[in-house]
C-alpha cells in the first residue's frame, strides 16, 4: 500500500514516462550573463584564447580593420559602445570566414579636452595655469589620458570585444609622437605646409583654433542690425548713386569695425529707392536715398519702418562695379575707403542682397577682400576682445559689443541727419534665432578670427583636393551615399588648419627664418627632430636647445622655434603610419568604421594625410554608422535623464543583449535605445537562447554515426538545409560587403519562425517517441547537429558569450567556438525548388492549424492531437504535395485526403475548371489516446502486452527490451 502523499505510478502515462527520448542538456534556459560573461573573459584569458587566435592567423589572407581612435577622456558612453561592437563583429566574422584578423585598438591622447580637464583641477585648486611650467603641464595631461586610457580598455574589454590590447596603440608614445611629427616633416618637405593670415573658426574660451570636427552647432539669438554705407564713388553715367548709401544686413554687429569692403552679386537687379514717409521707430529721414536688392524692398521697408517710398533707378548689379563707399563711422578712426566687390556668393535669400565683407571674419570675405588686394586687420584678439588699436571699441568682448556698435551707429546716423548729408549708420535693429557654431567641448560660441596659423595647402602644384578625389573613386561606402558626403567636402574644403595654439600634443616642430620668414625645409633637420622623439617623446622639443636640432652650421638666434601643437585630427588622421603596413596589417586598411560625423573628422583627416603623403587613400572600404538617440529620438542628455550607460547595460542585462541591439538596429540610420527597446532585445535574445537549447536538448549523446547522408533526408530535412545555405550566403555577402544591417533579424526570424515554430514544432514527436535506429530520427538529429554548428558559429560575432555557453555544453571548453569557421555549404542543398513547393505545403497547415484553432476555441477539442482532419485537394494539389504526411505537418492524429476530380486549386495557381474546393475539416479524432505519443488512434491498445501504446510506440518499447509488466528502461539519449 503507498502513501496518499506519494504520486500514482500505476497510470499508463506513467509507466512508458521514461522510454520518451525527452531532451536534456547542461544549457540552463536563463543566461544570467552579467554574472557569467565575466568568467567567461577569464576563462579565455587562461586559457590563452587570443594568442591561439593569433596563431590560427598565419598563412590565412589578411583583413585589416584600423581602428579610429576614441579619446581618453571619461567612461565610455552608448556611442563608444555602438561603435566598437560594430567593428568587433566584423573582425569576428571575417575570421570565422578564413581570413587573418588583427586588431590593434588604439587612443586619441593629445589635445584641448585633456587640457581642459586639468586646467579645470587647476581652476578648483586656485592654481594658475600659466604659471605652471610646460613640461610639468604635459606631464600632467599624459598621466591624466594614461589613467583613462586603462579604464576604457578594461571596458572595452567587458564588452566582448577582442583584440590586441597588450599590443595598443596611443598618440601619446614615443613612437607615435615621432611619427606624427615625421608627417608634419613629409608635407614640409613636399612644399605643401605653409603659414599664412586667414580666418578660422576660434575660440575665444579656450583661445585657439578649432578644426569643423570640433563644431557642433546650436540655435543661438545674435542681433541684427541694417547699416548704410554712403557712396564716395558713383560710377554711373546717370549719376544714379549720387548721395545714395548702400544698405547692408549683418548677425555679427561686433563685425563692422573689421569691414573693410562690400559685395554685391552681378547678377542681382538693386533699385535706389527714395524714403517717401516713415512710422514710428525709424533711423532713416524723408527724402534718404539707398540701395537695396529688387527682390528685397518690401522686406528692408518693414523693417526699417519706411511706410512710403519711389524707385528712383533700377540697376543690374554689373553696374555696381567701381562704387566705393565711406565706412559709416568715418571720422572716427575709420576713415578709409570701402570698395564695392562682385561676390558669387552674394544671395537675396535674406537681408538686403548687399553684404559687409570683413576678412578677418569670415572665408569668403578673406577670398573676396584677398583677391583684391585689401589688408586683413587683426581686430579681435585671442581671448574675444578687440584689440587696443580698435578705434572705439578697444577691450569690449565681441558677444558683449552689440548694444555698443549699435549706439555708435545710431550716433553716426544722427550726425548724418543733422548734417542732411546721405544716411551713414544704423538703420534698424532686431534679433534673430539660428543655427550657430558652438565649441564641442567648451559648448560656448565661436567666431571666425584671422590669425597667423600653419595650413597644409589643398590647390595649386600637384594638388591635394584632385589627388584625394581620385583617391576616392575606389574606395567603397557602406551606406552609398556616404560618398557623396565626403566627396562634397573634401571639394569646398579651404586649407587644412592643422595649427593650435594649446600645450598637450605633438608641436608642429619646424622652425621659421626671422630675416625672411620662410619656414625652415632640411630634411636633416627634420630627422633628428624625429629620432629625439623616438627616444624622450614630443617633450624634447620643449627641453631641448635649439642648437641640438639645428646643427653647429646654422645661428640659434636667426631662427624662431614654432611652439604650436598640431591638430588632433591630423595626429589620428597620421595613425595608419604608425599602425598599419606591418604583418598582418596591410596598407591600406580594408575598412575604416566610424559614426557619420567622421566624414568632416578622421576619415577627412586620414584621407588628405594618407594621399598628401604617400599618394593613396588609406583604406578601400569606409562603413558609417548613425547617432544613438533616446527612445524618443531625442539626444542623450544627463539633464533630460535619458542616458543609457553600456556599464549598466553590462550590469543589468549582459552585454550579449547590448552587442544584439546593435546588430538588430539599422546603423545606417540614427539609433534609438531605452528601457522598453532593452526589453524587447532581452526577448529578443531569449528567444535565440532557447533556440540554442532546443538543439542541444535534441543532440543528447549525438555521434556521427548517426548522421544520415543528403540524398537519404526526408524533404523535409532538405528544406531546412535549404534555408541554412540562404542563410550561409547572406552571412558570406555581409562579410565580403560590410553590409550587416538586416542579416542578425533575418537570423532571429529563422529560429522563430522556420525552427521554433514550424520545424521544431513537427519534428518533436519523432524526435521525443521514434526508435533511436529509426531513419527519421536520425535524420532529425542530422539536422540538428548542423543547425547547433551552424548558429552558434553565425551567432559568435555578436553574442561572443552566449555562443561559447552553447558550444561548450556540447563539446567542452577544451575548444572555443571562436575558433571554428562558418561552415561551407554543399552545392546541392541550395534547392529553390524545394523551397517554393515548400512555401505552398506551408500555406497549406496555416489553413489548416486556422481550422484547428476554431476548433478549440468551440471547444471541439483540446489539443491538436485529439483532432483529425478531411483535407480536400485538387488532383494537381494532390499531384504537387503527393507524399506529404499531413498529420505530422498539422501535428494531428490523423488526416484523410480526399481528391476532388471536379474541383479547381485553392493552394495553388491552377488551370482547372470547376468550383473551388471546401476547407479543411476537423472533428474529433477516434480512437484512444497513446500513453506514450498522445496521438488518438484506433489502434491503440491493440498490442496486449503494450496496454495503452500505439503499434509505433509498442515497437519502440519492445525493441528497447521494456514491457509494461516487466519494467520500463529510461530513455534518455540515444
Amino acid at each position: 500500500m503507498t502513501s496518499s502523499s506519494e504520486p500514482d505510478k500505476t497510470s499508463p502515462a506513467d509507466q512508458y514516462r521514461d522510454t520518451v527520448f525527452l531532451p536534456r542538456t547542461s544549457f540552463p534556459m536563463r543566461g544570467g550573463l552579467p554574472t557569467q560573461e565575466p568568467k567567461w573573459l577569464a576563462h579565455w584569458q587562461d586559457t590563452g584564447l587570443d594568442a591561439r587566435l593569433a596563431a590560427q592567423a598565419e598563412g590565412r589572407p589578411t583583413f585589416t580593420l584600423h581602428d579610429g581612435p576614441p579619446y581618453a577622456n571619461g567612461n565610455l558612453h552608448i556611442g563608444h559602445a555602438l561603435n566598437k561592437i560594430n567593428k568587433d563583429v566584423i573582425n569576428r566574422a571575417h575570421r570565422m570566414a578564413g581570413y587573418g584578423v588583427r586588431y590593434v585598438p588604439g587612443w586619441d591622447c593629445h589635445g584641448l579636452p585633456i587640457e581642459w580637464r586639468v586646467e579645470e583641477e587647476y581652476r578648483k585648486a586656485k592654481r594658475d595655469k600659466d604659471g605652471v611650467p610646460v613640461l610639468e603641464f604635459r606631464a600632467e595631461c599624459r598621466a591624466y589620458a594614461a589613467h583613462w586610457l586603462g579604464v576604457q580598455m578594461e571596458e572595452f574589454k567587458r564588452l566582448g570585444v577582442q583584440a590586441e590590447w597588450h599590443n595598443r596603440y596611443a598618440t601619446m608614445d614615443f613612437s607615435s609622437e615621432a611619427a606624427i611629427a615625421e608627417e608634419i616633416g613629409r608635407f614640409l618637405l613636399n612644399g605643401k605646409l605653409y603659414r599664412g593670415l586667414r580666418p578660422v573658426m576660434w575660440s575665444p574660451v579656450e583661445k585657439t583654433a578649432l578644426a569643423e570636427a570640433e563644431i557642433e552647432y546650436h540655435d543661438h539669438t545674435s542681433t541684427t542690425i541694417f547699416v548704410a554705407f554712403p557712396v564716395i564713388k558713383d560710377p554711373t553715367t546717370a549719376h544714379a548713386l549720387a548721395d545714395v548709401s548702400v544698405v547692408i544686413w549683418t548677425t555679427t554687429p561686433w563685425t563692422i569695425p573689421a569691414n573693410r569692403a562690400l559685395a554685391y552679386g552681378p547678377e542681382i537687379t538693386y533699385v535706389v529707392l527714395r524714403v517717401d514717409e516713415t512710422s514710428e521707430g525709424a533711423l532713416l529721414e524723408p527724402g534718404a536715398k539707398v540701395l537695396v536688392a529688387e527682390a528685397l524692398v518690401d522686406d528692408f521697408c518693414r523693417e526699417a519702418h519706411v511706410a512710403a517710398h519711389r524707385v528712383l533707378y533700377t540697376l543690374p548689379g554689373s553696374a555696381l562695379k567701381g562704387a566705393v563707399c565711406a565706412h559709416p563711422l568715418r571720422g572716427a578712426g575709420y576713415d578709409f575707403d570701402v570698395p564695392m566687390l562682385p561676390g558669387e556668393f552674394v544671395t537675396t535669400e535674406a537681408g538686403t542682397g548687399l553684404v559687409h565683407q570683413a576678412p578677418s571674419h569670415g572665408e569668403d570675405d578673406f577670398l573676396l577682400c584677398s583677391a583684391n588686394g585689401i589688408e586683413v586687420p587683426e581686430a579681435v584678439q585671442a581671448d574675444g576682445t578687440y584689440a587696443p588699436w580698435v578705434p572705439g571699441f578697444a577691450g569690449v568682448h565681441v558677444f558683449k559689443a552689440a548694444d555698443v556698435v549699435c549706439a555708435t551707429l545710431v550716433d553716426a546716423m544722427e550726425r548724418a541727419n543733422a548734417a542732411g548729408t546721405a544716411p551713414a549708420g544704423l538703420i534698424a535693429r532686431g534679433q534673430i534665432v539660428h543655427s550657430y557654431p558652438h565649441s564641442w567641448r567648451s559648448r560656448a560660441p565661436v567666431i571666425y578670427r584671422a590669425t597667423p596659423q600653419w595650413f597644409i595647402r589643398m590647390d595649386g602644384e600637384d594638388s591635394l583636393r584632385e589627388n584625394a578625389l581620385k583617391a576616392l573613386d575606389n574606395v567603397t561606402f557602406v551606406p552609398a551615399q556616404a560618398r557623396n558626403r565626403l566627396t562634397s567636402m573634401v571639394r569646398t574644403r579651404p586649407d587644412w588648419c592643422i595649427s593650435r595654439q594649446r600645450a598637450w600634443g605633438v608641436p608642429i616642430a619646424v622652425f621659421v627664418e626671422k630675416r625672411t620668414g620662410e619656414v625652415l625645409r632640411d630634411a636633416d633637420v627634420m630627422a633628428s627632430i624625429v629620432e629625439a622623439f623616438r627616444t624622450e617623446g614630443a617633450d624634447a622639443w620643449y627641453s631641448s636647445p635649439p642648437e641640438r636640432f639645428l646643427g653647429p652650421d646654422r645661428k640659434v638666434e636667426d631662427y624662431d622655434q614654432v611652439f604650436d601643437i598640431v591638430d588632433v585630427w591630423f595626429e589620428s588622421g597620421s595613425t595608419h603610419s604608425f599602425v598599419l603596413g606591418r604583418p598582418g596589417l596591410t596598407f591600406p586598411a580594408d575598412l575604416y568604421l566610424e559614426g557619420s560625423d567622421q566624414h568632416r573628422g578622421w576619415f577627412q583627416s586620414s584621407l588628405l594625410e594618407s594621399v598628401g603623403t604617400r599618394g593613396v587613400s588609406p583604406f578601400r572600404a569606409v562603413v558609417t554608422n548613425g547617432f544613438v538617440l533616446d527612445e524618443q529620438g531625442r539626444k542623450m542628455s544627463k539633464s533630460l535623464g535619458n542616458v543609457v550607460a553600456p556599464q549598466d547595460v553590462n550590469d543589468s542585462l549582459g552585454a550579449d543583449v547590448l552587442r544584439l541591439w546593435v546588430m538588430n538596429s539599422d546603423t545606417n540610420d540614427d539609433l534609438r535605445i531605452g528601457k522598453e527597446i532593452l526589453k524587447q532585445q532581452g526577448e529578443l535574445y531569449r528567444r535565440l537562447r532557447n533556440t540554442l537549447r532546443w538543439l542541444l536538448g535534441g543532440l543528447d549523446g549525438f555521434t556521427e554515426s548517426e548522421t544520415v547522408a543528403y540524398a537519404d533526408l526526408p524533404d523535409l530535412e532538405r528544406w531546412v538545409l535549404h534555408r541554412v545555405s540562404e542563410l550561409s550566403g547572406l552571412v558570406a555577402r555581409a562579410v565580403e560587403t560590410h553590409e550587416w544591417v538586416g542579416v542578425y533579424p533575418a537570423l532571429h526570424g529563422f529560429c522563430t519562425t522556420d525552427l521554433s515554430a514550424f520545424y521544431f514544432d513537427i519534428r518533436k514527436d519523432v524526435l521525443y517517441c521514434d526508435a533511436p535506429s529509426s531513419p527519421t530520427r536520425r535524420a532529425v538529429r542530422t539536422v540538428l547537429d548542423i543547425l547547433h554548428r551552424c548558429l552558434s558559429t553565425w551567432l559568435a560575432p555578436v553574442l561572443v558569450f552566449t555562443a561559447e555557453e552553447a558550444w561548450a555544453a556540447r563539446f567542452g571548453t577544451e575548444t572555443s567556438v571562436h575558433e571554428q569557421s562558418f561552415m561551407d555549404m554543399p552545392v546541392e542543398w541550395m534547392n529553390p525548388e524545394l523551397e517554393e513547393r515548400w512555401a505552398s505545403i506551408r500555406g497549406v497547415r496555416r489553413v489548416i492549424t486556422t481550422e484547428i484553432e476554431g476548433a478549440r476555441r468551440a471547444g471541439q477539442i483540446g489539443s491538436s492531437l485529439q483532432a483529425q482532419v478531411e483535407l480536400t485537394l485538387s488532383q494537381e494539389e494532390a499531384a504537387l504535395f503527393a507524399g506529404v504526411d499531413w498529420s505530422e505537418l498539422a501535428i494531428v492524429s490523423h488526416v484523410d485526403v480526399v481528391i476532388d476530380p471536379t474541383s479547381s486549386s485553392v493552394y495553388v495557381p491552377g488551370e482547372e475548371g470547376g468550383l473551388l474546393h471546401g476547407a479543411p475539416v476537423v472533428r474529433v479524432a477516434e480512437g484512444e489516446k497513446c500513453a506514450r505519443c498522445w496521438k488518438v488512434l484506433p489502434e491503440t491498445g491493440t498490442r496486449a502486452e503494450y496496454p495503452g501504446l500505439c503499434l509505433r510506440c509498442a515497437d519502440v518499447v519492445e525493441q528497447a527490451g521494456g514491457s509494461a509488466v516487466g519494467g520500463v528502461p529510461a530513455g534518455g539519449g540515444a
